[in-house]
């Protein structure tokens, strides 16, 4: 008896521990949203609260207004996401396999270039001569693709340790008897069974992808090229520019928008289909976390 009230205690003291480790988590999240609905004066009268004194959707109706913009936007950061992380994972995989293999020659050298690119680069001057001169990407859709985002090789050693811990030696060469050459080996042995790290560096991928708006203010100046991120980002900086502006000729029809609450509600709908994908992903995340994380 002695032994079951003591886990029964354990199990309490553990579920009480991560509830309150959620709510930590959900919290702030949740202060977000509310905030997004709450009334400008209310916020700039009385601050950020889980219950305010007055509603309001004015913030929304200010971003509603754009929609053909922010339609716009989610298109194109949709379109960069799916084609930036199938890129990512392509060329990850691509690389990792051959750093999985044992009889790759100098695969030791190639594994340390890999990792000194994780402790040191050239920095942004170098970086942006480099993509706009050479590559020839400034205000183009690839832009938004390749710099930073398509090659990380952290997920090359992530991958690698998978292979390398998950991929039985004897079955590549079980293949490699049937007649299989690498690839074929890689794309229908290999990869089928890697489907936790692949969802895994998809999510992360993904969630670089969409969040980014470092290479849309680098590398584009073209509008229409803007992806969600950068066009909320543009919006945050007009209104800021109107309110000042409006400060200096005493213009209170434009100091009236909401600038405290548009930022709450950007903010919710920059990530709200990260929030519908990511229950999907979840348990594939945490698997592949551990597996490609802990072993090797």
């Amino acid at each position: 008896m002695n032994i079951v009230e003591n886990n029964k205690k354990e199990q309490i003291l553990l579920h009480t521990i991560l509830t309150l480790l959620a709510l930590i988590c959900v919290l702030p999240f949740l202060l977000m949203v509310i905030s997004s609905f709450t009334n400008e004066g209310t916020l700039m009268r009385n601050g950020y609260s889980f219950f305010p004194e007055q509603w309001s959707l004015e913030s929304y109706r200010y971003i509603i207004q754009r929609g053909s913009t922010i339609f716009r936007g989610y298109l194109i950061t949709i379109g960069v996401t799916v084609i930036g992380t199938t890129l990512n994972l392509l060329m990850t995989t691509l690389f990792a396999y051959p750093l999985s293999r044992k009889e790759l020659p100098g695969r030791n050298i190639i594994a340390f270039f890999a990792f000194f690119t994780m402790l040191f680069n050239g920095g942004l001057v170098p970086s942006y001569i480099m993509w706009t001169q050479y590559f020839h990407i400034k205000n183009t859709i690839w832009a938004l693709i390749v710099p930073s985002l398509l090659m990380n090789a952290f997920y090359v050693i992530m991958m690698r340790s998978y292979f390398t811990s998950n991929i039985p030696d004897a079955l590549v060469e079980a293949a490699r008897i049937d007649g299989a050459g690498e690839y074929t080996i890689l794309f229908k042995v290999v990869m089928p069974l890697s489907g936790p790290m692949l969802a895994t560096l998809a999510l992360m991928v993904g969630l670089g992808y969409w969040n980014d708006w470092l290479n849309g203010l680098y590398y584009l100046t073209d509008s229409s090229l803007f992806s969600i991120q950068n066009i909320l980002n543009r919006m945050i900086q007009d209104i800021q520019f109107l309110q000042s502006a409006a400060g200096a000729t005493a213009d209170f029809g434009v100091a009236e928008i909401p600038s405290v609450g548009i930022r709450m509600a950007i903010a919710v709908i920059g990530i709200l289909p990260i929030l519908c994908i990511y229950p999907f992903f979840q348990k594939f995340f945490v698997k592949g976390i551990v597996v490609g994380g802990v072993k090797g």
